[in-house]
This record gives structure tokens, C-alpha cells and sequence, in this order.
């Protein structure tokens, strides 16, 4: 709707002037969308406000009528405030009360529109990365000593979800995953590998890492592509993450064209996501990756953020013609990142299938 429509909108159901359909059309709008909700509280309480003060201005004219009708008639001296001086002792207890009322009001009004206002703090933003526990820590080392990993095994204390973008063993996942790391181990439904971080980009929010392990055996090539153009709004999306120590499907679709307040660089998603999730591919039904999960909005369910494919792209480009990494990997400017996709019209459980063993659980600590 536009502005105007809406408002007029707004205040036919607040007069209560909607057919019993068109109430129930906007009853359903108000739920599901919390800004036409906080414009109808607001402007009830405005029109509410307008309608006290249109009460006061008439009872203003009223007294001022009839002091015109005593002055008039000789009942009152104009040049002495008898009339003021007699409603005020008259009334005065009157006016105190309603006076308080007057405070206690606009204070609950603005406690009420401080409440339903969109907060813009930062802190409502959630990455969604997760911390491991102690058993499952164990479980991992266990899966170590099983695939022959050559290390001394550790507890990994921050997990996340991470995708190949070359089948040598080059993936991606989000910054505030392995931040600050030591250590670096990745795992797929093939085994555990230990990796390392070759480039980090705190803007991007994007790291990308490297399987270094004999027991990894290359892929020769990817079933997916990595979207060079945007999702648009109301595409049909799906994730497969590791919120969990095993890999979960998620379905949703692309509810907003910008992130968390307005950014630009990722695009919100209506779906289910949970600490874990940062780092998960998000896949059109093409099989397409058109975004990377990094993030959630505290206290709203279902409100997901996604770095674009195209920002992904971008930054992978950036490092592979950065100088200084190519003196730390001589292999990273021949990086093959896939752009064609070849499960397009299977049905999403074969693509769930050709899908699972591409992305990773990423441990670090």
C-alpha cells in the first residue's frame, strides 16, 4: 500500500468502518507486519489525544460564552476576575486530579510508543555461530583417532557451517567464525580435516579456508554455482547447515531486499536458522547459491540475514589477485570458483543428496 492508502486504511478500521472481510484482511496484515501494527497503536493514540484536545478547546468556548452572557447581563464586573477567581476555588481539586492524569497519560503514551518504536541498537543483531560442548568435543576427537588425523586432539569451543568454493579443498564461511583462531578443523559426511584460515575479511564478514590433510581426497568438481546476480524478493530458498552436529535442511524464501538495517550488502530471509548456522549456503531451487547465512535479529523469529553471492564473489576475486596471498599460496590465484549449477530440476532430495558431502561443519577454538 501506499502511505496515504494505508493511513486511510488505518483509520477506517480504528472508526470502524471496514466490511467484516476487509477487518479480517488487516487483522492479518497487523500480525504479520509490525509496522502497519505500530502505526495503528500510534495513530489511536493520536487521534485520541486530538479528540481530548478538541473536548478541552469546546469547553473553552463554553466558559468563555457564558462569561460573555454575565458580563452582558451586569451579573459580573468585566474588570474583576470574579468569574475565574470563583471557578478556580470551585474546580481547583478538579483540575489538580486532572492534571495528574494528564502527566500519568503522556508518560504511559510515551513509554508505550518507546516500546512498539523499532530499536536500532546494534546489540539486536545475533551471529550465528555456535558453541560446542564438551561431549560433542569428545565425539570429535573419537572421529580424529578413526580417520588416522595425525594431531594431538583439542577441544574446539565455536562452531559453524562452511561450503567448498573449489574442489582442492578451498571453502568459505563467515569471519566471526574462526576469528581470532588457533586452530582450524572442518567436517563433511566423508571425514575430519584439520584446515587453515588463508584470508579473513572482517567486512565481508568472510573467511576463507583451506582442508590441509592427507586424508582429504579432492572433488573434481562442484554440483553447484555461486550466483553472479541477486535473489530477488519472494524467491523460494533453501539452507543445509549445521546448527546440530548433523546436517539440517531449512525452506524459506527472501522476505526483504536489504539486511539489518537497511544493509545492502546482505538481504533478509524468512526462514528457520539457529546459532551454527553462520556460514550456510543459501540455495535457490536451481541449486544456485545466491547467499552465505551470517546472522539473525534477537527477538524475531524467522528474521535472517544473508551476505549476497554477489559480495561473496566479489571478495573471493579481491583475494585471489591479492599479492600477499599469493606469496602465502601460490595456488590461490588459480582458485576455480563454480558459477554453473548441474542439479537444476532434480528433486530437492537428490539435490539434498549431491549437495551434503560440499559442506562442512567448521570447529575452531
Amino acid at each position: 500500500m501506499q502511505d496515504n492508502a494505508l493511513l486511510e486504511a488505518v483509520e477506517r478500521y480504528i472508526n470502524g468502518e471496514m466490511l467484516p472481510e476487509e477487518k479480517l484482511f488487516f487483522e492479518h496484515v497487523r500480525k504479520t507486519n509490525p509496522d502497519v501494527d505500530q502505526m495503528v497503536v500510534e495513530h489511536t493514540l493520536f487521534m485520541d489525544k486530538f479528540k481530548q484536545y478538541g473536548e478541552t478547546q469546546q469547553l473553552k468556548n463554553q466558559l468563555k460564552s457564558i462569561h460573555e452572557q454575565l458580563v452582558r447581563e451586569g451579573g459580573i464586573d468585566e474588570q474583576r476576575p470574579a468569574i475565574v477567581v470563583v471557578l478556580w476555588k470551585k474546580y481547583k481539586r478538579t483540575v489538580f486530579v486532572a492534571a495528574s492524569i494528564a502527566g500519568v497519560t503522556a508518560l504511559f503514551i510515551s513509554s508505550l510508543i518507546s516500546l512498539l518504536s523499532p530499536k536500532v541498537s546494534k546489540e539486536k543483531l545475533e551471529m550465528l555461530s555456535r558453541r560446542i560442548d564438551y561431549q560433542e568435543s569428545k565425539l570429535n576427537n573419537v572421529a580424529n583417532k578413526v580417520n588416522s588425523v595425525e594431531t594431538t586432539p583439542s577441544a574446539f569451543n565455536r562452531g559453524g557451517t562452511g561450503f567448498l568454493v573449489d574442489g582442492k579443498g578451498y571453502l568459505i564461511t563467515n569471519a566471526h567464525v574462526v576469528k581470532n583462531a588457533t586452530q582450524v578443523e572442518v567436517q563433511n559426511t566423508l571425514g575430519v580435516y584439520h584446515a587453515r584460515i588463508i584470508e579473513l575479511d572482517r567486512q565481508a564478514d568472510l573467511a576463507l579456508l583451506k582442508i590441509e590433510d592427507t586424508t582429504y581426497h579432492a572433488f573434481g568438481s562442484l554440483p553447484y554455482g555461486i550466483s553472479k546476480s541477486n535473489a530477488e524478493l519472494g524467491d523460494d530458498v533453501f539452507t543445509l547447515g549445521y546448527p546440530r552436529p548433523e546436517i539440517v535442511y531449512g525452506k524459506g524464501y527472501l522476505s526483504a531486499e536489504t539486511g539489518f538495517q537497511g544493509d545492502t550488502t546482505t538481504f533478509q530471509l524468512t526462514i528457520a536458522a539457529n546459532p551454527g548456522n553462520s556460514g550456510t549456503p543459501v540455495l535457490n531451487n536451481d541449486g544456485e547459491v545466491v547467499g552465505m547465512v551470517s546472522s539473525s535479529q534477537q527477538n524475531a523469529q524467522g528474521m535472517v540475514f544473508a551476505v549476497r553471492s554477489k559480495n561473496i564473489l566479489q571478495a573471493l576475486d579481491a583475494m585471489k589477485t591479492d599479492s600477499a596471498l599469493q606469496t602465502s599460496d601460490s595456488t590461490l590465484s588459480h582458485l576455480k570458483i563454480p558459477v554453473n549449477t548441474f542439479i537444476q530440476g532434480l528433486p530437492r532430495k537428490l539435490q539434498i543428496k549431491r549437495l551434503e558431502d560440499y559442506i562442512f561443519i567448521v570447529k575452531s577454538n
